[in-house]
């Protein structure tokens, strides 16, 4: 029974995820967009990270 509850937790988390995703589209679109939610969101959308470097050298 864990497991189906575990499910549905996930499940609820990522409807919350679309439902913030698409009021922040929203509100995006009636605001517009400041330097600081560009860099947010430039950051979030980055596909290699600090982290990611770091792992390539030791591997190295």
């Amino acid at each position: 029974m864990t497991s189906s509850r575990n499910h549905q937790g996930a499940h609820g988390i990522g409807q919350a995820e679309e439902q913030l995703n698409q009021q922040a589209e929203a509100a995006e679109a009636i605001q517009g967009t400041n330097e600081t939610d560009q860099a947010v969101l430039a950051a979030a959308n980055r596909n290699e990270s600090e982290l990611d470097e770091i792992i390539e050298r030791q591997s190295d």
